[in-house]
């Protein structure tokens, strides 16, 4: 396993990470069990940051994060908050609500600090107004939180928080059918020296090749009920293509995974060969999604020229099919 710098935090994280939504809610049935025993494999693998939320499966991620790292200092963890409230109003962002959503996820945790603290893809002008970010130096100062960054849903946004300098880290969707944050905001976060995470690197599963575009997912699945962004912004769901559009841009892709196994490895391999990356976070719900993420660290990198077809293949067949703003 590689490790790299997070920001200027002085943490460094596996170059392959993980996020917990899924092993929350949100993806369908889950197994607490089979949870756990993902999370301690990809610990004995060298996986030492998670990414989670107060949200995810109302706090339950957290909880079973606090199971498995029991009694291990050498373990990173990263929340979020801000989404279990209403996220246009402004005493979400107050010194009172933020404090009690820090406290509140400290105790799920069963920690004293949490590593990287993250506002949940506010609106856009909570992140230009910027006041929040005097209640996150303030829980800084207090060492409730060890640095704070922004999980933002566009460039845009991602560009408006690096204005601030106690932002630390971003995390954005970035994948191969989601290549825009490469252009500009990318090269001005390794300038200012902000750590990247790449979330939605498998575009909620399609990059892993396995589905049909009959596939049915189950009711309670975001893969279901946030299809067409009617729970939250569709860009978390497929990396807001169309599920059909998605299943065939997909098989058009087969041909990355030759020489690296599968096409979950060479998908999770090319957003590791972005310098400014530094980690890639996929979900995982059972043991062999781990090990089959966890692969992606022992693969070949793609060559220049695989690069550029893939870039050219994003201009010229996917970007004009994403739906949102991104």
């Amino acid at each position: 396993m590689e490790y790299r710098s997070l920001g200027r935090t002085g943490i460094k994280v596996s170059e392959l990470s993980f996020g917990t939504w899924a092993i929350g809610g949100a993806w369908g049935s889950v197994n607490d069990k089979e949870s756990l025993r993902a999370l301690a494999a990809a610990m004995d693998e060298g996986v030492n940051f998670f990414d989670t939320a107060d949200v995810y499966g109302d706090g339950h991620a957290e909880e079973l994060l606090a199971q498995a790292t029991r009694g291990r200092d050498d373990i990173y963890i990263a929340s979020k908050f801000c989404r279990g409230a209403d996220i246009e109003s402004e005493d979400t962002y107050s010194k009172d609500a933020v404090r009690k959503f820090c406290d509140g996820s400290l105790q799920r945790l069963q920690r004293e600090q949490i590593d990287l603290y993250q506002i949940h893809c506010p609106p856009k002008w909570v992140i230009e107004r910027g006041e929040v970010f005097e209640v996150l130096d303030a829980l800084q100062q207090e060492g409730k939180i060890r640095a704070y960054g922004v999980s933002v849903e566009t460039v845009d946004e991602g560009l408006a928080a690096l204005r601030y300098p106690g932002v630390q880290a971003l995390q954005v969707i970035f994948n191969i059918f989601r290549q825009k944050p490469m252009q500009e905001l990318f090269p001005k976060a390794a300038a200012r020296r902000v750590g990247i995470l790449a979330r939605v690197p498998l575009a909620s599963g399609l990059l892993t090749g396995k589905f049909t575009a009959k596939h049915q997912f189950e009711e309670d699945d975001h893969r279901n009920f946030n299809r067409d962004g009617q729970a939250f912004n569709v860009g978390e769901t497929f990396a807001g293509l169309p599920f059909e559009t998605g299943v065939q841009l997909a098989q058009e892709l087969d041909w990355i995974s030759s020489n690296r196994d599968t096409m979950t490895r060479a998908a999770l391999r090319w957003i590791l060969d972005v310098p400014e990356v530094t980690c890639a976070i996929p979900g995982f719900k059972n043991l062999q999604q781990v090990e089959d993420n966890l692969g992606a660290t022992k693969v070949v990198s793609f060559s220049e020229s695989e690069k550029a077809k893939l870039n050219d293949f994003y201009n010229e067949k996917v970007k004009d099919e994403i739906r949102g703003p991104y």
